[in-house]
């Protein structure tokens, strides 16, 4: 059985380093997303990378806030991998957004709804359409030794869900952040849900997991990379390269 990656949205930030890194490091291929201009997402994750092979890449349109385009999206990678002879063996879902409320008179009903469309239901859909693709209790994976899972996870398959520190419950001593803290508390339980759910489908042959990069020199914190101390405050390929290893 083959194994492929796949790292959506890949067109910027934290989501577009991870997909390099993979391309670098790793011998599997990569299915990377935009919600558009999905050529010009492939130059930026090419550009400067040496030795890599162009068709171990592979980008596609999605947008999480619009099913359809999840479906899509997850057709073509099937007539890419079909299951018979591939599998997936790591997916990164990276969608997120950030309206930081510092009280509960700044919550704003369309950007809070907004924010969980994006940061828990956008990977929620991934799941839905994405996750027939992991393996099974019956699927034969490589040998962990194997040269086709250099770089990535050996033992199992992983789905990795973007999280945020700030969406542990018990870790909130700061509060503000209603709708973020919230949607991240929310696609952590999802994680855990589907967990669950790989253990009677999968077996120990896949897992799922939440992240947390730190604060990351990405649009979605510019704002706040003034009050983070340099030690703390990372470049987005020194969080991708963190969160594969």
């Amino acid at each position: 059985m083959r194994p492929w990656a796949l790292v959506t949205p890949a067109s910027r930030g934290i989501g577009l380093e991870l997909a390099r890194r993979l391309l670098q490091t790793t011998n599997v291929p990569v299915v990377a997303t935009a919600r558009k201009d999905t050529d010009q997402t492939k130059e930026n994750l090419l550009s400067g990378l040496q030795g890599v092979e162009e068709d171990r890449l592979h980008v596609l349109k999605l947008d999480v806030l619009d099913e359809q385009t999840i479906h899509d999206a997850a057709a073509k990678a099937s007539a890419l991998f079909p299951t018979k002879e591939s599998y997936l063996h790591l997916a990164l879902c990276l969608p997120g957004l950030l309206f930081p409320e510092k009280s509960p008179s700044q919550i704003d009903y369309e950007h809070a709804l907004l924010t969980f469309r994006t940061n828990t239901l956008g990977p929620m859909m991934l799941l839905k359409h994405f996750s027939p693709f992991l393996p099974r209790k019956s699927t034969s994976l490589p040998d962990p030794n194997s040269t086709q899972l250099r770089g990535v996870p050996q033992e199992h398959a992983t789905w990795a869900t973007m999280s945020a520190r700030v969406g542990s419950i018990t870790d909130n001593r700061l509060g503000g952040w209603y709708s973020y803290r919230a949607s991240k508390a929310a696609v952590n339980q999802v994680m855990r849900t589907f967990d669950n759910h790989l253990r009677t489908s999968a077996g120990e042959k896949a897992v799922a997991v939440s992240l947390h990069p730190g604060t990351v020199k990405t649009g979605l914190s510019e704002e706040f990379w003034g009050n983070v101390k340099e030690e703390k405050l990372f470049s987005a390929e020194f969080a991708a390269e963190k969160l594969v290893e």
